[in-house]
């Protein structure tokens, strides 16, 4: 069995966008082990800066620009994983100990999966996490993940998120990590 349900972000009130009218993440957690998600964001594609695509392969400071984000965390641990996803095929993982305490991870085998398809409203990125790749406990531990997307469009940078804790966007605020994703069942 597999757990899917899309969850709509929200623009951060302190950013305002023209380009974009709204941002959803399909969100599939599968027993194989894998965290699967969809982001889809409606709005003038032309006006929005989406980096040219590269081969796969770390990138950095990719929240600085249009960039898709999950934040992981095994519940009842301050640890935490970021993920950064870019429309460029480029990603970055990070390995926090604690709120904004970590480093980024140079390790090519955590490579997500990541596609792009585009059209003059829409844009959607797929991004597919290995769960056990972060570690044994993750396949099976019931997860708090916080979704977020830097936009960057003619307009300027807007922050999306699933839940936005305080007065400046702040996607690593636990209070964020607003989705509770239990282990699912056997797949059938």
């Amino acid at each position: 069995m597999t757990v899917e349900q899309w969850i709509d972000l929200k623009c951060h009130p302190s950013t305002h966008t023209e380009s974009v009218r709204a941002i959803q993440v399909l969100v599939r957690r599968s027993a194989r082990a894998e965290l699967h998600l969809t982001y889809r964001l409606d709005g003038d594609i032309a006006r929005i800066t989406i980096p040219p695509p590269v081969a796969p392969r770390i990138g950095t400071e990719l929240w600085r620009h249009t960039c898709f984000e999950a934040f992981i965390n095994v519940q009842g641990q301050t640890a935490y994983h970021e993920f950064n996803f870019a429309p460029s095929g480029e990603w970055c993982l990070y390995a926090l100990s604690s709120y904004r305490k970590g480093a980024p991870v140079t390790d090519e085998t955590m490579r997500p999966q990541i596609a792009l398809r585009s059209t003059g409203s829409r844009l959607e990125l797929d991004a597919l996490v290995r769960l056990d790749s972060l570690s044994s406990i993750h396949p099976r531990a019931v997860l708090r993940i916080g979704l977020a997307a830097v936009i960057e469009a003619r307009d300027g940078l807007s922050y999306w998120a699933l839940r936005h804790p305080t007065n400046k966007p702040d996607f690593h605020d636990a209070d964020g990590f607003a989705l509770l994703l239990e282990p699912p069942g056997p797949d059938v």
